[in-house]
């Protein structure tokens, strides 16, 4: 049977499929200036939106929300460790003396932050008193958390922070700092952050959890199980023993795993695998590494974690769907049985999966799926000509999906159903690129790392929203693959 043929029988289960998911999953929250919040158990609740995402429980004003659809979205995805740990971090909470909602609802009111409520609040506080230190620095700590609802994550950080010099020792508050380092992939700071906050509450569960999350980030097993372990004696919290079982798993499985490391990588691997294969991929990586870092403009700081595997052990550790042949989920996990050099389908793999990690690291993990895999797939040498006419033809008749339903984990989808999403994800990602250039790109992504919203990326770099994006897209790949 022809390719042709079975992408097109891939639509209708597609069709069926995907869409059966998203009416299944999320909801979306619309807001007045045009965002969309991808979101689980979305309520009204008084004068406030609630709804839940991989930060925990969040609130919105409803004064800055449109309209709320349901049934709208696929889940968002979480950051590639967090993935991989399967840990939902809710940022701590601040325990507040009598008068402390006042000062919140003072913060915050009317869908926005009133600044010069803050600044008569931090104006009082230079006397040095220690309540007035405490209630502008509960002020920015309401700025901050009204920040992170609206996914504005460079000011909330900058509003937590400032939150700290007027309370430099209260756990919550580094722990709120450590958190938003944590949510932008900013490992080695969130750990600064919990060391201070160690010291100043060692038996508080929360610190030890989020520093479980921040070394299993930084692919330090060992520290990561050590730090959940400690949470657990301190309190027993399903979401820390799930991460823990993922961790331990990782931990035995390489126990006799040997290890190799390069300028940016350090890799693992089974006794099994070759030595010389192990020199070998790092030499590939280290290329793709080059050529990668060339395109994007990007130099990821951190050392990139790799572990080769047998077949089973891939599929028993990361437990992905049988149609995904290698995994990034903050390590880069890929089975090599059987091989004793690095053949082309296996360095097309690495480069692939090479650039998840410098999208994950330029974005800090916020990139939707459709970028992730229609980069990667591009980097790879991937283009859009077999499907092309397919997908063109299924965007005139209507049935095209939406990129604001790409944006969230394909891992529950079938292999048929997934490979229709990577085809689009690559076919909207050959036309930014075909059109004006990798430097279009490398502007939506740096967008989306300082916390714009994807849309509002695309609006920015391309003047185009997601339904402009699918039509030219369509229309290129009529006109390039057209007979």
């Amino acid at each position: 049977m022809g390719h042709s043929t079975l992408f097109r029988r891939a639509l209708v289960l597609f069709a069926v499929t995907f869409f059966a998911a998203v009416a299944a999953g999320a909801d979306t929250i619309v807001l007045k200036n045009g965002r969309r919040i991808v979101a689980q158990n979305v309520r009204e609740e008084g004068d406030k939106v609630t709804y839940e995402t991989s930060a925990g429980q969040l609130s919105l004003p409803k004064s800055i929300v449109d309209h709320i659809e349901k049934g709208g979205g696929v889940q968002m995805a979480d950051s590639p460790a967090a993935a991989a740990a399967n840990l939902a971090i809710t940022p701590p909470a601040m325990t507040t003396t009598s008068g402390g909602s006042e000062i919140e609802n003072g913060a915050v009111h009317d869908g926005s932050i009133d600044r010069e409520y803050i600044a008569k609040l931090e104006t009082a506080a230079r006397g040095g008193d220690a309540r007035a230190n405490a209630s502008a620095a509960l002020a920015h700590h309401a700025a901050a958390q009204f920040e992170l609802a609206r996914g504005d994550m460079e000011h909330a950080l900058a509003d937590e922070r400032t939150a700290l010099t007027f309370a430099p020792e209260e756990p919550a508050l580094l722990m709120n700092v450590a958190y938003l380092h944590l949510r932008r992939s900013e490992y080695k700071q969130s750990l600064d952050y919990l060391d201070r906050a160690h010291r100043v509450a060692p038996q508080n569960a929360d610190v030890a959890k989020l520093a479980g999350w921040a070394y299993y980030g930084l692919n330090k097993i060992d520290q990561a199980v050590a730090e959940w372990k400690r949470a657990l004696a301190l309190r027993p919290d399903p979401e820390v023993q799930a991460a823990l079982d993922k961790a331990q798993r990782d931990k035995q499985e390489e126990e006799s795993y040997k290890e190799n490391e390069s300028a940016h990588f350090t890799l693992r691997y089974s006794g099994e695998a070759e030595p010389a294969l192990a020199r070998d991929i790092l030499r590939t990586l280290e290329a793709h590494f080059s050529a990668i870092e060339s395109e994007l403009n990007f130099t990821p700081p951190d050392s990139i974690g790799v572990v080769l595997y047998t077949q089973q052990a891939f599929a028993d550790i990361t437990r992905a769907p049988g149609w995904v042949g290698a995994l990034n989920d903050g390590r880069i996990r890929v089975p090599v049985q059987g091989l004793t050099g690095v053949t082309p389908e296996l360095s097309r793999v690495l480069k692939h999966e090479l650039t998840h990690s410098f999208v994950g690291q330029k974005t800090r993990s916020h990139a939707p799926t459709w970028i992730q895999e229609g980069l990667a797939q591009w980097m790879e040498g991937k283009r859009s000509g077999d499907n092309a006419a397919v997908l063109a033809q299924v965007f005139q008749d209507g049935h095209a999906p939406s990129l604001a339903q790409l944006e969230g984990s394909w891992m529950g989808l079938q292999s048929d159903t997934a490979g229709y999403a990577y085809a689009w994800a690559l076919a909207n990602i050959e036309f930014i690129v075909q059109t004006d250039g990798m430097g279009d790109v490398e502007r939506i992504l740096d967008q989306i790392g300082s916390g714009t919203s994807t849309e509002e990326a695309l609006r920015a770099v391309l003047r185009s929203d997601y339904s402009d994006l699918m039509q030219s897209t369509a229309e290129y790949l009529r006109k390039t693959y057209g007979r």
